[in-house]
């Protein structure tokens, strides 16, 4: 069966199946992680400069850089949230 061989719920196969009836082989394409945000060229050139600059030019004491810090600086300048694994 499908859903144990990939480990997906039965809803998911259930779309999956639509949007190829639907749409064909492009139906079946993925449309990337919903969950990750999609930074234009622009914001991830801001984003890269305003790393340079350091962690304690946004307010950290150290000048180290974590995911969970990038992550918070992604939201401050662009209003976007995304998970610690999807920076």
């Amino acid at each position: 069966m499908v859903v144990a061989a990939l480990r997906v719920g039965e809803r998911s196969v259930e779309r999956w199946r639509l949007r190829c009836h639907e749409r064909g082989e492009a139906g079946a394409l993925s449309k990337g992680s919903p969950g990750r945000p999609k930074l234009s060229g622009t914001q991830i050139a801001r984003l890269e400069r305003e790393l340079e600059r350091g962690p304690p030019a946004h307010g950290w004491a150290d000048r180290r850089w974590t995911p969970a810090r990038i992550k918070t600086l992604i939201g401050r300048l662009f209003h976007v949230s995304c998970t610690v694994k999807g920076t």
